[in-house]
Parts: C-alpha cells; sequence; structure tokens
C-alpha cells in the first residue's frame, strides 16, 4: 500500500469544510480510496436519510451501484446489517452466504463478486451509514486492510456529522439574526403607532399584534409595512376607543 496515497487520502476525507462542499462527491470519493488502497475490488456507500431508511449514495462501479440498489429493494445484504447492529459484518464467500442473504448472495455472484465486507460509518453510538467492500475472489480481507478500512469510515462519518452540524449552526444563527432584526422592526412600528394614535409601548404592541392576527399575517411583515405605510393602508389601525369613566 502505498503510504503517500494513503495520507491524502485521509487529507482528503477530512476536507469537509469547504464553501462548495458536496455531499455525494465527498462519498464517490470514499468509494474510489477505498478501492484503490485497500484489497478490495469495488465499494460503495449507503446513507441514512433524515428518517432512517438507507439509500445509496455512492458506488465506485456500475455493478456494485446496481448491486446496492438491489439489496435495498429485497431488504436483505450485509450492508443492511451492518447498519442496523453497528457492527463490521463479513462474508468471505458469497456462495456459502446463501444462507443468510439467499437473494443478495446470488446476486452479487453473478455480478461477478465473491467475497463483501460491510463497515459501520459510525461515531459512538450513532450510525449514519455503511461502507461496502467488495471482492472479486472469495477470500478473507486483510486484518490491516480492515482496519483501514474502518479508519476511512470513521473518517469520512466524522466529517459529514461536522459538516451537517456546522450546516445546523449557520441555520441556527440565521434564525436568531432574523428574529432579533425582526424585533427591531417590530419596536420601530411600536413607536410609530404610539406617536400617530397617542399610545404608549405597551398599548402600541397589544394594537400591532391584534391586527395583525385579525388578518393571519406576521407579524415582522406587517411591522414593515407600518413603518413605511400610511394610515390609510391599515383601514382599522386606529386608537382603541377610550374606557368609559364610571361616574
Amino acid at each position: 500500500m502505498d503510504g503517500e496515497q494513503l495520507t491524502d487520502a485521509f487529507v482528503e476525507l477530512a476536507d469537509t469544510m469547504v464553501a462548495d462542499f458536496d455531499v455525494i462527491d465527498f462519498l464517490h470519493l470514499l468509494t474510489q480510496r477505498s478501492a484503490q488502497l485497500l484489497d478490495a475490488s469495488a465499494a460503495g456507500v449507503l446513507l441514512a436519510d433524515p428518517r432512517g431508511q438507507l439509500r445509496l449514495v455512492a458506488a465506485s462501479t456500475e455493478a456494485v451501484r446496481v448491486l446496492e440498489l438491489f439489496q435495498l429493494q429485497n431488504d436483505q445484504g450485509p450492508c443492511l446489517d451492518c447498519f442496523r447492529t453497528g457492527q463490521p459484518v463479513t462474508a468471505p464467500d458469497l456462495t456459502a452466504a446463501r444462507q443468510t442473504w439467499p437473494q443478495f448472495a446470488a446476486a452479487a455472484r453473478q455480478a461477478g463478486f465473491g467475497a463483501v465486507h460491510a463497515l459501520p460509518m459510525r461515531l459512538r453510538s450513532q450510525v449514519i451509514g455503511a461502507l461496502n467492500l467488495f471482492r472479486d475472489t472469495p477470500g478473507t480481507f486483510g486484518r490491516e486492510d480492515l482496519r483501514i478500512g474502518q479508519a476511512l469510515a470513521d473518517v469520512a462519518t466524522i466529517g459529514l456529522l461536522q459538516e451537517r452540524s456546522t450546516r445546523r449552526s449557520e441555520v441556527l444563527h440565521e434564525q436568531l439574526q432574523g428574529a432579533l432584526n425582526s424585533r427591531v422592526i417590530i419596536e420601530q412600528a411600536k413607536g410609530k403607532l404610539a406617536e400617530r394614535l397617542g399610545l404608549n409601548m405597551d398599548q402600541a404592541f397589544t394594537l400591532l399584534r391584534g391586527y395583525a392576527r385579525d388578518r393571519n399575517r406576521r407579524l415582522s411583515e406587517l411591522a414593515q409595512d407600518v413603518i413605511y405605510g400610511t394610515p390609510a393602508d391599515f383601514p382599522g389601525l386606529t386608537a382603541p376607543a377610550p374606557s368609559p369613566r364610571a361616574d
């Protein structure tokens, strides 16, 4: 195994903090590097969607792509078992694996594969998918290959989860900034209403909020219109009648 190529592969898989990060391209890179560096003829990746359902996202060859889809369609195969248990699953001889996965084993042999090893894409208790390594001929995968294969899967998993966390943080930041911006606009609208109608700020906010609710409008959008509109634009947005005084 080329040590320089291996180092480059880990560097590539760790680099997810880029503006144009592409998950599909990233996982395709994982399958390519796994097939190049390990004693594997091809590789595929299944990844869980937000509902926890596995989806094919990358394959190093068309034969693997078709086989992975077959695995998903028939709900049977090593990658599914690996994802469900969070543990590696190996089949050094797919002919002998027909008792375990009769349909998958037959399809894999027909596609020209003799052995498969599935590695979990897992960080602690969170399993997000599985990496499948295929060999043309039966036989066990070497211990060193499996160790490196799992390390590649682990680095890719950490990169994906880090990217997801960053994206969620950015969304949360945007939502928070949006809320702060909306609050400023609402305060401005309250001030304008208070001055226009002779109300205090609490009364102005109550009036603004009630008007928005009655017309099923977002409060921030109404506030924006109040700031730049005229009283004629808002029929009914007037000061409440004073309460009658008790004699």
